[in-house]
């Protein structure tokens, strides 16, 4: 539903008078709900799974799309917080595909690129949302990732064939190239090329 509700936003940007995009936008907000009071768990589900950054932009964007300020501060702090946990040592390192539960141990690998690209979008709209280029830096993160920045500073894509690794294990990227891998790849790096996180040396 957040992917929808995303999709909802695009559309109301076309057509600000759309209504059934605006009540799906507005019922997947609803949905998601509001982060926990927490600061050490500031998330409305129990459990981090998968892209989660889309749930965070899905709020930023009902929040800028449907003059909801609430919405737009509680995935404000969402995202805040994602980007804060998943940074270490400098670099990106995402929740793997096997989630985060609260209370739980917290587990490295694997790594997915789908949870890299929802990231770098969401980070994307805060930017565009806020107007704070301080966002940026969670776009850049993300793009680094992809070219060595990461827990084994291994390339995550083939220069080859131009696709994406479909995940960063504990010893080295995943080596198939899969369609969400390489859709994340494409999406992440259309940053570099649309957005201030611009880097002319990316591929020197």
């Amino acid at each position: 539903m957040a992917f929808a509700a995303l999709g909802a936003a695009e559309l109301l940007r076309a057509d600000p008078g759309h209504e059934r995009a605006a009540e799906l936008l507005a019922a997947a907000a609803g949905m998601i709900g509001r982060p926990d009071p927490d600061p050490r768990w500031p998330w409305p589900e129990e459990r981090l799974s998968y892209a989660n950054a889309a749930l965070a932009e899905a709020l930023i964007v009902a929040g800028d799309l449907l003059g909801d300020p609430a919405a737009r501060t509680a995935g404000l702090r969402m995202l805040t917080w994602l980007l804060e946990i998943q940074i270490s040592d400098g670099h990106l390192s995402v929740l793997p595909s096997a989630g985060w539960q609260r209370g739980g141990p917290r587990l490295s690998h694997d790594q997915q690129p789908i949870e890299v690209a929802a990231l770098a979008d969401a980070c994307a709209t805060a930017a565009d949302v806020t107007g704070d280029e301080a966002w940026h830096a969670g776009v850049r993160h993300a793009i680094d990732w992809f070219l060595g920045h990461n827990d084994v500073g291994q390339v995550m894509w083939d220069p080859a064939t131009g696709g994406g690794y479909d995940g960063l294990t504990l010893h080295g990227p995943n080596l198939n190239q899969g369609a969400e891998s390489t859709l994340a790849l494409i999406s992440t790096f259309q940053h570099r090329i649309t957005g201030p996180a611009v880097r002319p040396d990316v591929f020197d």
